[in-house]
């Protein structure tokens, strides 16, 4: 690894070194060809597309538009914070993207199509995109805009040599961290049956069993009971109505609002940029947490809840969640927290769940769930016996995601020296 000579590089505006949106699917296109559509959905924060749903062209969304070809690169122009950009690499004829991205070509004369994929993932271009970005909740930035920023180039043959190393070295890392995430599934899968060992049957193994009643249950001890969820509750609630929180009531700093987002692992974690003031605390003072509640995703990955600590009495359910407060004689919080973290509870939510495009969770429907309750008690030690067993599983977890963390910004840094001449590798 070489210093490169900075002479041999400039900075030019993107729109010399590229066209942007050049081609979209006529209105005339004939209603029955097929199309293979991507949407700002399809591609996450690592530049990874996922599968393309197809369509006749008459039944596409308006938004399915953007003609793309082998050496493109697709940028999101909405939502920009999430930083959804990808290279089109040998694409299927038919792929379509949405209007929301923008289609960069290359010009080969100027830019390397394999280079261009990598300075369009460089920390300081993505940076760039985020700071002319305009709005604050749907953040979005034109086509235009986009052309105006700078894109720091070398010679196309030297462009060539940096993002052949680059495709060797990223694929060394991607390789390190396919290999960590795999680690991070069977430790997962362990936990998991430990944990629904515990919960659905108990701790001792010689104990008669009965039939529960409930298929994804299966058979309990005898001396279980098994309940709906409602009747171990004191209240089951959904967040206010999206009308009872306007734009103007959210400040930074103030009292935490919990959605989806915020559940992690069991636990919640608060964002104090988006939060709300005293006054309308008050005024949605019926949607406050105790210590000890229990709040559930009503969107998305349901199932996923997290346990109210003391530190956190007084924050906000928000609109995305339903508030779980049970009876305390009844039911042990962490005891349903590890029923619904390590059990088929979660899938048996989401068939039961409600919603054409995404799943929906209710609060009838979390009522009527069926939970098996032994005494509390025996809850309790069975909320011991599951903490003492996966301290050393969550020590590996955390340990796995802090390398996975650090290959990732391994990988960022390399990128980010090379593509703006800081390192080459020489021949």
């Amino acid at each position: 690894m070489n210093i490169a000579p900075q002479n041999s590089w400039s900075s030019k505006r993107l729109k010399y070194l590229a066209t942007i949106n050049d081609e979209s699917l006529p209105e005339s296109t004939a209603p029955d060809s097929e199309i293979s559509y991507i949407d700002i959905g399809n591609v996450d924060s690592n530049g990874i597309i996922d599968m393309p749903t197809v369509y006749r062209f008459a039944d596409a969304p308006s938004r399915a538009r953007r003609v793309v070809k082998n050496g493109d690169v697709i940028i999101s122009t909405v939502r920009t914070y999430l930083q959804a950009i990808a290279p089109v690499e040998s694409p299927p004829n038919n792929l379509i993207v949405s209007t929301g991205f923008a289609v960069i070509r290359p010009n080969p004369e100027h830019l390397n199509p394999n280079f261009c994929k990598y300075a369009l993932r460089e920390s300081s271009f993505l940076a760039e995109v985020e700071k002319r970005s305009v709005g604050v909740s749907y953040p979005a930035i034109n086509a235009s805009e986009l052309g105006e920023i700078l894109i720091k180039i070398t010679s196309t043959e030297l462009q060539h040599r940096i993002a052949s190393f680059l495709d060797q070295e990223t694929a060394h890392i991607d390789a390190l961290i396919a290999a960590k995430e795999r680690m991070l599934a069977l430790l997962a899968e362990k936990r998991q049956a430990l944990i629904t060992r515990a919960v659905t049957r108990g701790l001792d193994e010689g104990l008669e069993m009965k039939d529960s009643g409930v298929t994804w249950l299966g058979e309990v001890p005898g001396h279980w009971e098994v309940v709906q969820l409602k009747f171990v509750s004191n209240l089951i609630q959904t967040g206010p109505f999206g009308s009872q929180l306007h734009a103007e009531d959210y400040v930074s700093n103030g009292i935490p609002i919990i959605n989806p987002v915020h559940l992690k692992n069991g636990k919640i974690k608060a964002n104090y940029e988006v939060t709300i003031d005293e006054t309308t605390s008050v005024r949605l003072s019926n949607y406050l947490l105790l210590t000890d509640d229990i709040v559930f995703a009503r969107r998305g990955e349901l199932g996923r809840c997290g346990i109210v600590e003391s530190s956190m009495e007084g924050w906000l359910c928000g609109t995305g969640s339903i508030l779980v407060r049970l009876k305390k004689a009844k039911m042990n919080p962490q005891y349903l927290t590890f029923l619904f973290d390590g059990t088929g509870a979660s899938e048996l939510l989401k068939l039961k769940s409600v919603g054409s495009t995404m799943d929906n969770l209710n609060t009838e429907i979390l009522g009527n769930f069926y939970v098996p309750t032994p005494e509390i008690m025996e809850q309790q030690q069975i909320v011991t016996y599951i903490e003492n067993q996966t301290v050393q599983l969550n020590a590996l977890r955390t340990s796995t995601e802090h390398t996975i963390s650090l290959l990732r910004e391994r990988r960022s840094a390399l990128i980010a020296a090379a593509v703006t001449g800081q390192v080459l590798i020489t021949e």
